[in-house]
């Protein structure tokens, strides 16, 4: 990432909500994030923390009665939480495109691979000219090759063959480069994978990653990765933020947060990575996950932390730099600035009357 470059996709400060009976939840609360050209952002936690909510919300895909509440997200100098449905629309797998979690329940059985494909580039008239699809023949054969294309980029064998195939004829692998494909098939500038490796053994996994890599190391498009692995992060992506019951509690570069984790939970997260070489045990977070309609005022992670004090529990924590120095808003929402959110961080305590929520404070 350049350090005079613009980033292509920033939220500032987004909430997101879901009324319920008990009260709001906050899904995601008060969340900053900047993704740059070519960057690989991995937005990591245990499951019910947020992540995929996150990027639900960046597309305009929460489901009513949940909102945004608040925030901006900003792609191309647009807030994307401000356009009618009829505009994201237009950017939705064109510009910004989504890997979802389970193939089987995104691909629709009832048509072959090659057609769903193929029907991203007849939405948003990627190769243009004629008459509308099915009818313009001509233009149907130029997206029936693009397909090939993007089918042989991914790594799917026989595109040809594999155009007319259906997706329970694709393996669990093939399935998931089938969602890749649809997914480039307009040469988005984001890319947003929500989990695209869970249930694929470790071979086909690394197949997968490799694959990614590659698509942004040759197209420079900028990725966020939500996984629940953070070794699978350390891996893959340059910087990693860190996410715990809606918030981000730890972000930066990813040899920062790897090598010197500042907040409890990321700490644990790593213990949780098993080291064959090392021979040491997998030790587990104690607790649950906590209800999201019933936080407290302070720490959420404070009733699971093994060093939570007293204090943890009735005052809030802003996210600081882990150095203390002081650095521009642009950088902290990037990850180039290490950044925790834990009392380890001494004198950066709001008062309990703001300690409730976070008061659209990072």
């Amino acid at each position: 990432m350049k350090s005079d470059a613009s980033p292509i996709l920033e939220l500032r400060n987004v909430t997101t909500l879901f009324p319920t009976r008990r009260g709001d939840v906050r899904a995601v609360d008060a969340v900053n994030l900047a993704l740059y050209p070519g960057q690989i952002l991995g937005l990591v936690g245990e499951s019910g923390c947020g992540k995929s909510t996150v990027l639900l919300s960046i597309l305009g895909l929460i489901a009513s009665p949940g909102r945004i509440d608040a925030g901006e997200i900003l792609f191309d100098g647009r807030d994307l939480s401000k356009l009618p449905t009829s505009e994201l629309r237009k950017i939705r797998g064109k510009e910004i495109a989504m890997i979802f979690q389970d193939p089987l329940s995104t691909l629709n059985p009832v048509f072959t691979v090659g057609e769903q494909i193929r029907e991203s580039l007849r939405l948003h008239n990627m190769i243009g000219g004629g008459r509308l699809w099915p009818f313009d023949r001509a233009r149907t054969a130029r997206e029936k090759q693009r397909v090939l294309e993007v089918m042989a980029e991914v790594g799917i064998p026989a595109p040809e063959a594999r155009y007319r195939a259906y997706p329970h004829q694709f393996s669990g692998g093939m399935q998931q480069r089938a969602l890749i494909a649809i997914g480039l098939a307009c040469n988005p500038k984001v890319l947003l994978a929500d989990e695209p490796t869970t249930a694929l053994d470790v071979t086909i996994q690394a197949q997968i990653v490799a694959l990614m890599q590659r698509i942004n190391r040759e197209h420079g498009t900028g990725i966020i990765l939500v996984t629940h692995d953070l070794g699978l992060a350390a891996e893959f992506c340059d910087h990693i933020a860190v996410m715990y019951a809606g918030r981000i509690v730890e972000i930066g570069r990813t040899d920062d947060v790897i090598e010197r984790p500042q907040h409890p939970y990321t700490e644990g997260l790593l213990r949780c990575i098993p080291d064959i070489g090392r021979r040491r045990p997998i030790e587990p977070i104690m607790g649950n996950v906590p209800d999201l309609a019933d936080l407290g005022p302070g720490c959420a992670f404070a009733p699971r932390c093994p060093v939570a004090q007293p204090i943890c529990t009735h005052s809030f924590f802003r996210l600081q730099p882990v150095s203390g120095e002081e650095s521009d808003a642009a950088a902290q929402r990037s990850g180039e600035v290490h950044m925790a959110r834990c009392l380890r961080l001494t004198n950066y305590i709001l008062p309990d009357a703001s300690a409730q929520t976070n008061g659209g404070v990072p």
